[in-house]
């Protein structure tokens, strides 16, 4: 499976039609964030099984981000959880505090990242509070990474769909392209090329990534990616899509929904 996008010849509009209304189908009101129960009860109860030995964990990180580098331990992120309401995502906080700091983090931020910082962006600690986001059911363990308000309003059609998975820790399109995401942001020396970049070629391939979990999204398929998340953190290696081979996917989703049009009559063997 490979992503390509050409930002310059698209807009906002030219996301959801023609070529991707296959992805949109019938989007649901805004609003609407529609979650199996039985999703949500592996979320809880993962969750519950996970902050047993990792509350010590993050109990030793904050003391130590205390000592390092002082208050505040958390950074509080604003994010979306539907097209319409707000929540705040946790992290622990890993860069030197800036006021009106926002946006994607590309090399013009480098700077800001605090030895402690690289080594839970790294390992992906930092993250762990995220798992109190899931208690209260702002997040889900898998799916879209939860955006910025202005990335909503921007393309309203496309996270109207998106959306209707609940924000997750990790996802399909993080698993594929975060690795990817970074080597892009990081030739990116001030926040105007950062923000150019993010609009122009990732943020296009990840929205279609995602439109892929949403259409695809089973339980099966999110213990999959847990378990290539992992797989990536503990071995430090990238994820790529793989190419499918004599028509199967390495990825454990079905074919896709796309209706297949039949040869006309008239056409020539």
């Amino acid at each position: 499976m490979t992503i390509h996008h050409d930002w310059d010849k698209a807009d906002a509009a030219k996301l959801t039609a023609p070529k991707m209304a296959w992805f949109i189908g019938e989007a649901k009101a805004p609003g609407v964030n529609p979650m199996p129960l039985s999703k949500r009860a592996f979320d809880i109860c993962f969750a519950l099984f996970l902050l047993i030995p990792l509350s010590f964990v993050m109990l030793a990180v904050a003391l130590v981000l205390l000592i390092l580098q002082g208050r505040p331990i958390f950074y509080a992120a604003h994010r979306m959880k539907t097209p319409d309401t707000p929540f705040t995502q946790w992290k622990f906080r890993t860069m030197l505090c800036k006021e009106g700091d926002f946006g994607a983090t590309g090399a013009h931020k480098a700077w800001r990242i605090t030895p402690m910082g690289r080594f839970l962006r790294r390992s992906r600690i930092d993250e762990l509070p995220q798992l109190f986001n899931i208690l209260i059911g702002d997040m889900s363990f898998v799916g879209p990474r939860p955006p910025l308000r202005e990335y909503v309003e921007r393309f309203p059609a496309v996270y109207a769909q998106v959306l209707h998975s609940r924000p997750g820790v990790t996802g399909l399109a993080t698993l594929i392209y975060h690795r990817h995401e970074d080597r892009i942001l990081a030739r990116c020396k001030s926040a105007r090329a950062t923000e150019a970049a993010y609009y122009r070629r990732c943020l296009p391939a990840k929205l279609k990534i995602d439109l892929i979990y949403q259409r695809h999204r089973t339980l099966r398929l999110d213990l999959w990616i847990l378990w290539r998340t992992l797989a990536i953190v503990i071995a430090r290696k990238d994820e790529r899509p793989r190419r499918r081979r004599r028509g199967k996917s390495y990825l454990p989703i079905g074919p896709s929904p796309r209706p297949v049009k039949s040869p006309s009559n008239g056409s020539k063997g």
